[in-house]
């Protein structure tokens, strides 16, 4: 029990309470009563200090003695601003995957993809956790910058350094985890196994990992600071700014490396080993780096399973990838899987962070929104008054223009030579929406189902949800060329 101590006369006289005004004391207070009956004095009485939680970490707004605002979702952010701040990371996006799926078509001729199969189980893991750690990055970054606390200059770079540390273990890590995936996903599927692939595997998936996550974690945080000194809602445009071009750079490196590996590997296939030895020399200095934030260390101790787990829903559709191509009939599918995958995954982390900042700002740890307290409804998601439901409906209107524009980027960069059939639009684009409009559910159900147990969204909605989308992507893309292939299309 936690009993107030009396004023002295110094805070007395100026009317403040360690600091706080008697307003904002009056606020904490109601905060902590949690909808019950009781005065302020009990309340100050009863009150216990509760555990820190992972939601703390970033956000520890409670602890400050700020106020908790319960508007739960409405906002006076115009519609025309946020399309506008959406619209434009969301094309630039869309034509960063489409050139990774124009890359995906030219590459998938090389020598070492077509000696080393498993690569492409490797592909859509390595790009879908490149995403997630990107994406998750800028969730929490657009969250505490919406929160206020990258005010001060030594905090700020406190919280992005051990950030940044952490993405560099994670990457470095999860590249490991996805060549291994790759290697025995491959090996159950072949009934083979090499021990050169398996080193190729290795450093081509790592190196790809590490220098991406460098370069694209960088470019992060100048656009998180470059949104906040312009008065741009970073939520809007972050997530999908960090997936802009980050395929075709990963994939484009993923090529590279690969091909590089592979010319190196009957000759001086020492390299491939001393490569690997000196990405796991540098884990205990991220270990090192990231712990020194309290955000950024109760993630590297607990911030693992969402990772994890996507990379292995990624490494499913990966597998469906690889089989796929193995078609010479359904090869056309490695054009279209990155678009409709990286159009998903980037409009889906646009809401889940929307909803996950909207949480953080006006709800404590566990508590919903009322709205929410019942039982799923999609339809809720995409028609009320709250901001996010007005952001729902513009997304999910966002993807048949802008899948049809990507077409016809597609058809322009290929030379104008063959133009898309009506089958294959109208199968693209039934695929695309479907994938998006399941997302969208998913986000609104997984981000309130996470805060309602007391996970931070921020960290584990986007891995699953961008992972879930590049499986859905994947099959109903190549669903949609099987079908096409059937009828002869």
């Amino acid at each position: 029990m936690v009993v107030p101590k009396p004023l002295n006369k110094k805070q007395s006289e100026s009317g403040k309470v360690s600091g706080l005004s008697f307003m904002h004391l009056s606020d904490s207070i109601k905060q902590f009563n949690f909808g019950k009956n009781l005065s302020p004095t009990d309340a100050v009485i009863q009150f216990e200090p509760r555990e820190c939680s992972e939601t703390d970490a970033l956000l520890s707004s409670r602890a400050q003695g700020t106020t908790t605002r319960k508007d739960a979702g409405r906002s006076a952010e115009p519609l025309c601003s946020m399309v506008l701040q959406i619209l434009v990371p969301f094309l630039l996006a869309g034509l960063g995957t489409v050139s990774a799926g124009m890359l995906l078509n030219v590459i998938q001729s090389w020598d070492v993809f077509l000696e080393v199969t498993e690569i492409f189980i490797l592909i859509p893991a390595v790009l879908g956790m490149k995403g997630n750690l990107e994406m998750t990055l800028a969730s929490r970054l657009s969250t505490a910058v919406n929160a206020g606390k990258m005010e001060n200059p030594k905090e700020k770079w406190a919280l992005i350094l051990g950030n940044l540390a952490l993405k560099q273990l994670q990457a470095t890590l999860l590249g490991f985890l996805a060549s291994f995936l790759a290697i025995v996903l491959g090996w159950m599927a072949e009934g083979e196994l090499s021990l050169k692939h398996v080193v190729l595997l290795c450093s081509t998936s790592v190196s790809t990992a590490f220098v991406a996550s460098l370069l694209q974690g960088v470019l992060m945080v100048g656009v998180i600071v470059g949104c906040k000194r312009m008065n741009i809602n970073p939520d809007n445009v972050a997530t999908p700014m960090a997936a802009s071009f980050g395929d075709l750079i990963t994939l484009s490196l993923l090529a590279g490396f690969s091909h590089w590996f592979y010319s190196l590997m009957d000759f001086y296939p020492y390299v491939l080993y001393l490569v690997n030895l000196s990405y796991i020399c540098l884990i205990p200095v991220w270990v090192a780096v990231s712990s020194k934030h309290p955000a950024s260390l109760l993630l590297l101790r607990s911030g693992w399973e969402p990772i994890v787990t996507a990379m292995v829903i990624s490494s499913l559709g990966g597998l469906i990838l690889d089989k796929t191509v193995s078609n010479q009939n359904l090869s056309g599918v490695v054009l279209y899987a990155p678009v409709i995958n990286g159009v998903g995954g980037n409009l889906v982390s646009i809401q889940s962070s929307r909803i996950s900042t909207n949480l953080h700002l006006n709800f404590s740890p566990g508590e919903l929104p009322e709205e929410r307290r019942g039982c799923f409804n999609p339809c809720r998601i995409f028609f009320g008054p709250g901001a996010n439901h007005q952001s729902a409906r513009v997304l999910l209107l966002l993807v048949l223009p802008g899948q049809l524009l990507f077409l016809f980027t597609v058809y322009l960069m290929k030379g104008g030579l063959t133009a898309p059939s009506p089958l294959l639009t109208l199968f693209y684009l039934s695929a695309s929406l479907l994938q998006v409009f399941l997302l969208l559910c998913l986000a609104d159900c997984m981000v309130h189902r996470l805060w309602r147990r007391g996970k931070d969204p921020d960290s584990y909605a986007i891995p699953y949800l961008t992972a879930l989308g590049d499986l859905l992507g994947t099959a109903l893309t190549s669903l949609a060329v099987f079908l096409l292939w059937c009828i002869g299309d």
